[in-house]
């Protein structure tokens, strides 16, 4: 099969994971990842996103809570992830949005490619509008006007992988 096979092939199997295991993730791995976030295309190659990683599960938790505060939910959005790389990207690119959307599906795309489970986890921009956000940021030496783009949620699925749904009718229009 050639690369870009396995390319799409990653492309249409991978999917959201809702249920992780607690073990953590080798940090070989997760650098592997994180790689793969930065070589996203973007933006007149601005690279205007930033990744935080975090494997530290006070943190996590931390996060997590605040997050679930946003979303009105006293459950747990990270699902029990025992990693998150969250995408922030720099409002002063006219792409930001864009740049940090592509670095968070090369994210999951590799930690599929790599046996790592993945979910995409909204309500970034909230929480780093928030002063916990805020001091976060502070903490890392990250100045400027950056949004939080998503929280990419990884760790080794639990129970079954979520099966692959046929695609809708009328996703793709032609004119020749």
């Amino acid at each position: 099969m050639s690369e870009l096979n396995k390319t799409l092939e990653l492309m249409q199997t991978r999917r959201s994971v809702r249920k992780f295991k607690p073990d953590p993730i080798p940090e070989e791995i997760l650098d592997q990842i994180v790689e793969a976030g930065t070589w996203a295309a973007t933006g007149r190659n601005c690279q205007s996103p930033v990744i935080i990683k975090i494997t530290n599960r006070e943190l996590i938790r931390k996060l997590s809570r605040l997050n679930g505060e946003i979303m009105g939910t006293d459950s747990d959005p990270f699902y029990g992830a025992p990693a998150v790389l969250i995408v922030l990207a720099d409002k002063t690119a006219p792409t930001y949005l864009y740049d940090g959307s592509l670095v968070m599906g090369n994210l999951m795309l590799a930690a599929h490619s790599l046996g790592v489970g993945s979910c995409w986890i909204h309500r970034a921009k909230e929480e780093f509008q928030l002063p916990e956000g805020k001091e976060i940021l502070e903490s890392l030496g990250i100045e400027g006007d950056y949004e939080g783009i998503g929280h990419c949620v990884l760790g080794y699925t639990e129970g079954e992988y979520p099966h692959t749904k046929p695609r809708k009718e009328n996703w793709v229009y032609t004119i020749k």
